[in-house]
């Protein structure tokens, strides 16, 4: 795991600073009420209310599970369970914080025997089944409204649609690699000509001035991605499903114990865009941005405006102030979990550059 440089404990505080400023202002300011009015609001969450969103918390992290041992056969639920609250945790911590979950990710399944071609493959797919996932919720939204007489702002229309195309031209790209081996070889081609010299020049230490085999890197994990895609496409997909499932069920219970109630159409449209807004890296997970455009969507529905602000800060706490300590709880269940030495470290003894201890 990298160590924390002057520049990312900058970026994090500028990250936090930021967010504190649009919860602390801009969202009163969008709901046109005061922290008082909020702080009455919050009255209509009990303690029996509370626990019952972190079993669904809960519920919905374990769903999870599903697609990340999909993507990367061999690990178990437990492990994934772990893997993904304390990545969860580390990028919670800094704006586009995605960088410090996969470092995350590739640490610990490193130290539980993973080979490095395995968790790339696997850090490629899940990766495009979230984005996947992150903008057909929008679509899904605006399907959903037509059910209704409201309608989505149109700059939140237009960004939903825009977000759907976004998604559209990744899959078919994702596609295209999976199923045209020439297609790969056309692009292994040009890294090896164009790209691998650079890396090569680039480099330090013992490999200085070697040239990486790039395109037999592409043509392997292309490979690696259509095996696992057709094996894991099922439990990947369900376990999203189950994922965005179980978390809309507790941004509905959250809203109904706080008295807004809107019909279940609007409610969707508006956890999907805040779904969406999460992925705006300016915040640690979107903070601030993802309750205060939740709010403007809900304040144009007629929703209360003190309810619905107390609701989407709520919900932003179980969904992501929530994983910190969650996260603290997985780093430690990591380190008191069994180690392996993984089979393509040199320290392994079926690695043909290990050299036996005497």
């Amino acid at each position: 795991m990298p160590k924390p440089t002057w520049r990312t404990v900058l970026s994090a505080m500028a990250g936090i600073s930021l967010a504190a400023v649009l919860i602390i202002w801009v969202l009163p300011w969008v709901g046109g009420v005061t922290w008082h009015e909020i702080f009455d609001a919050f009255r209509g969450i009990g303690w029996l209310t509370c626990l019952e969103l972190f079993g669904l918390v809960v519920l919905g992290l374990w769903c999870y599970t599903f697609t990340l041992t999909g993507s990367l056969p061999g690990l178990s639920h437990v492990r994934a369970l772990i893997m993904n609250v304390s990545g969860s945790a580390a990028g919670n911590l800094l704006p586009g914080g995605g960088a410090a979950g996969v470092a995350t990710t590739y640490l610990m399944a490193r130290s539980w025997g993973f080979v490095r071609r395995e968790i790339s493959t696997s850090i490629i797919v899940s990766g495009v089944w979230n984005v996947l996932a992150r903008v057909a919720l929008p679509l899904l939204g605006i399907a959903a409204l037509s059910l209704s007489e409201d309608a989505l702002p149109k700059a939140v229309r237009r960004a939903a649609w825009w977000g759907g195309i976004s998604g559209l031209l990744l899959l078919t790209a994702f596609i295209a690699i999976l199923v045209s081996p020439k297609l790969t070889m056309v692009v292994a081609g040009w890294l090896d000509r164009w790209i691998a010299p650079l890396f090569g020049r680039l480099r330090r230490g013992k490999k200085k001035g070697q040239v990486p085999a790039l395109g037999e890197l592409v043509v392997d994990q292309r490979a690696r991605m259509a095996s696992v895609t057709r094996t894991g496409w099922l439990p990947m997909t369900l376990g999203l499903v189950g994922f965005m499932g179980v978390y809309f069920i507790l941004f509905w219970r959250v809203f109904n114990a706080l008295g807004v109630n809107l019909p279940w159409v609007n409610l969707f449209a508006a956890y999907a865009i805040g779904r969406l807004l999460t992925a705006v890296g300016v915040t640690p997970g979107g903070v601030g941005i993802t309750e205060t455009g939740t709010l403007a969507v809900l304040k144009a529905w007629g929703a209360d405006p003190a309810a619905a602000a107390a609701g989407v800060l709520v919900f932003g706490f179980f969904t992501h102030i929530l994983e910190l300590p969650l996260g603290a709880v997985g780093w430690l269940a990591w380190w008191k979990s069994p180690k392996e030495i993984p089979i393509d470290h040199t320290d392994h003894p079926d690695h043909p550059d290990h050299v036996p201890a005497t």
